[in-house]
């Protein structure tokens, strides 16, 4: 998860975006056939269209925040490889036990490229140019009685990158485009103790409890955490 950040954010309009000619693609549009993608979804060639642009004030990170296809996601591989492998490195508790190898994170990134294709998991990334500075996940419910709901996941924000507003910007992208797609309730964990907990309070998020021994630290070592949720609409 992302340490605490802040900063003012500004929305980036895309060209493509912005062209609104007859047949363009609407922004719901799904990967449900060759070649049918959302404009606002493209992010897997130069030129991608941008979610938007994050902090234009000293100190902070310019980065643009886009959603990736499946095909997106297999172009970014190497760059979300660096993302995870500097978290780890940070002792972020995300999944993953240090040392961890780039072969392994490859493939793990590489295999989220079925789940955005079915429409089970969108994924966006916060990109300087061509560098990765960031990530989040909506992970959708997979049964029919959890259709309203789903699960933020893998909030990353690069060292270098965090105190920018970024992780904020992420989380928000996340929060809106959740709500596009009819979804009325997020649920997320994190580290207890982490510096990610005060982000999701100021973001409105409610606190459920905390789970003792829930998941080991980069080093192996058992730690709480904590789960919130956020009603939205």
């Amino acid at each position: 998860m992302s340490e605490q950040v802040a900063a003012d954010e500004a929305r980036v309009v895309s060209e493509r975006a912005a062209e609104n000619k007859p047949g363009a693609v609407s922004e719901r549009a799904a990967e449900n056939e060759a070649g049918v993608v959302s404009e606002r979804a493209v992010a897997n060639e130069p030129g991608a269209v941008s979610e938007r642009a994050v902090a234009n004030e000293p100190g902070a990170v310019r980065a643009e925040i886009a959603e990736l296809t499946s095909a997106g996601v297999l172009a970014c591989a190497d760059g979300l490889t660096d993302l995870l492998a500097d978290a780890v490195a940070g002792g972020a508790s995300v999944g993953f036990l240090s040392p961890l190898s780039r072969e392994d994170a490859l493939k793990w990134w590489r295999a989220l490229a079925a789940p955005v294709a079915n429409g089970v998991l969108a994924l966006w990334v916060a990109r300087d140019g061509e560098r990765v500075l960031g990530t989040v996940q909506l992970r959708f419910a997979s049964m029919p009685n959890g259709a309203h709901r789903a699960e933020v996941a893998k909030l990353l924000v690069h060292r270098d990158a965090r105190r920018s507003g970024l992780g904020l910007a992420l989380l928000d992208v996340a929060e809106r485009e959740a709500a596009k797609r009819g979804v009325t309730l997020l649920v997320l964990d994190t580290e207890t103790g982490s510096g990610a907990e005060p982000l999701y309070r100021r973001a409105g998020w409610t606190e459920v409890g905390v789970i003792p021994d829930y998941a080991t630290d980069p080093t192996g070592v058992p730690r709480p955490t904590t789960v919130f949720y956020k009603q939205l609409g």
